[in-house]
């Protein structure tokens, strides 16, 4: 049997023809929309520093590298030297309501034991 000599196709087998070849060019731009989402930007980060002074013990320095910044007992006593050696040392970099919580934190502590330890903050 020769192709003309085939009867007709089914409308369903050419809806099937037509989906395996692929879409006729018929100049319809349909496509899928791509939900794309936003880009958003991180949060600034904040390093908190420990300055140096005269009068706040060394050990009550450590003490307060290991309460409130998680270290444990040499690298308190490493960063405490660093601390006293240059005037001033990063002690972690936080977000912004971390960092103040910290601050105030460590602040708060040092008065409440009559040493002047002064902590503050600043963006990375």
């Amino acid at each position: 049997m020769t192709p003309a000599s085939y009867p007709d196709p089914h409308p369903m087998f050419e809806d099937l023809t037509m989906m395996a070849e692929g879409p006729k060019d018929d100049d319809s731009d349909v496509g899928i929309a791509l939900d794309t989402k936003p880009k958003t930007k991180r949060p600034p980060l904040y390093k908190v520093l420990i300055l140096n002074d005269d009068f706040t013990p060394m050990e009550f320095v450590v003490l307060v590298l290991e309460r409130f910044f998680g270290m444990n007992h040499a690298q308190a006593f490493d960063l405490m030297l660093t601390v006293h050696k240059k005037g001033v040392a990063v002690v972690g970099v936080f977000s912004h309501e971390i960092a103040e919580t910290k601050v105030a934190q460590v602040m708060d502590f040092a008065q409440r034991h009559q040493h002047p330890l002064q902590c503050t903050m600043e963006k990375e």
